[in-house]
């Protein structure tokens, strides 16, 4: 049976972006494979209370330098997106659409991970959301649909709520198993578990 490790994410988590640098990586090494758990992490913190680190002025200072050195350790390019924090309701869905419907998953996450916090561009900005879909070839007229469609959202919805009720509080979230692990710098302990 081959190992999974699943990945709980959302597009306006810096962190998540890094841990999509890294993870596939360290799946790939040990044989295992990646699940693919887009949630809507606004939704989680109002589920849990939690919020995020960037409204912390100092924890917000330090998070910069933090960033930097992981992106470094990964060889991941990133900018500090002028627009944090950005609503990411309709990524999300978009992500949970592609994943439901169609072979352009893989490519849609890419897309939307390194234009929020490679380039950074405001993906809130529906002009811009567009011009970044239409740059890397997809239709934005078959996309507002998805993101529109009942179905999509219905299911954005529960997934947030089923990763909150596994005892996801925020991103990226991993689970080896039911072993749950939070943060990106915590996935010298994914490596550790898809070993054993």
């Amino acid at each position: 049976m081959t190992k999974t490790v699943e990945f709980y994410f959302d597009f306006g988590s810096p962190y998540s972006y890094l841990a999509y640098k890294a993870l596939p990586g360290i799946a790939a090494a040990r044989g295992a494979q990646v699940l693919w758990r887009p949630m809507l992490l606004g939704g989680v913190f109002k589920a849990t209370g939690n919020h995020s680190p960037a409204e912390i002025p100092a924890k917000s200072k330090w998070m910069d330098d933090d960033m930097r050195r992981w992106a470094a350790r990964y060889d991941a390019p990133f900018r500090r997106n002028p627009h944090f924090p950005i609503n990411t309701l309709t990524l999300m869905r978009g992500a949970t659409g592609m994943q439901m419907r169609g072979p352009d998953f893989a490519r849609y996450v890419d897309t939307m991970f390194h234009a929020m916090w490679a380039e950074p561009r405001n993906l809130g900005d529906p002009e811009e959301l567009a011009a970044v879909l239409r740059a890397a070839g997809f239709d934005t007229e078959s996309f507002l649909a998805l993101v529109s469609d009942a179905e999509v959202k219905e299911a954005l919805k529960n997934q947030t709520e089923a990763a909150v009720a596994r005892g996801v509080f925020g991103a990226p979230t991993f689970f080896v198993g039911e072993d749950l692990f939070w943060g990106q710098d915590r996935l010298d302990f994914v490596a550790q578990a898809l070993s054993r």
